[in-house]
């Protein structure tokens, strides 16, 4: 079922505005979203935590390895919230059209403009390196204990933040919860992450957002 054609059999219509639980189901579902895109990506580091605790012969692996999860999920949490309430804020300025894309050119434009900029900056570079070295994220930021593995997973939940925020907030120019390009969102983070040549993927990437931001921008759709 489309997203929009959802929202509006929940009741929440473009030319209504939406009531607190209508901001709750929308942050239930980017929350759905982002446990569905992340966990994929996510997976190298969790497992390798998880035999890192087996190997050092824990006896409450389990449970250390769930708190790691628990402190990686409540980081994307904390960002589907900002990001349904950033809905909310399109939505009573009228800037989301039916489909769930920005109804202004030059926001959308500027989003995706902003967003390659982004791809092609040190500190993406920085985060996007401590995603893709499992191993050294693990070397250099071991803490034990149950407390120890909810610090490493918010700290690694940080850096996925770090490098994946702005892609997330391309969303808005493609359909929000759009589930073609979620998927295709999901693909791109995973090259990313652990594809041979991820760093080029992210910079070309990133380019191909600026092109198309400005093309957007000119267009005035």
């Amino acid at each position: 079922m489309d997203y929009d054609r959802a929202m509006a059999d929940m009741g929440m219509t473009l030319d209504v505005p939406w009531s607190a639980a209508d901001v709750f189901v929308t942050f239930a579902m980017w929350v759905v979203m982002m446990v569905g895109m992340m966990t994929a990506s996510a997976a190298p580091v969790l497992l390798l935590f998880a035999r890192t605790h087996a190997g050092r012969g824990g006896s409450r692996a389990p449970l250390a390895v769930f708190a790691f999860g628990a402190g990686y999920l409540l980081v994307w949490t904390a960002f589907s919230a900002i990001a349904a309430v950033a809905q909310w804020a399109l939505h009573h300025l009228a800037m989301l059209s039916p489909s769930m894309t920005t109804s202004s050119a030059r926001l959308g434009g500027a989003i995706l403009i902003a967003a390659g900029i982004y791809q092609l900056t040190p500190f993406k570079r920085a985060c996007l390196a401590h995603c893709r070295s499992p191993l050294g994220f693990l070397m250099s930021h071991w803490r034990d204990g149950n407390l120890g593995a909810l610090r490493m997973g918010i700290a690694h939940g940080t850096y996925c933040l770090g490098c994946c925020w702005a892609l997330m907030c391309v969303l808005f120019v493609v359909g929000v919860m759009n589930l073609v390009w979620v998927a295709a969102m999901a693909i791109f983070v995973l090259l990313e992450k652990i594809g041979p040549a991820g760093a080029i993927v992210a910079r070309v990437a990133g380019v191909a957002m600026i092109v198309c931001g400005a093309l957007v921008w000119s267009a005035r759709l």
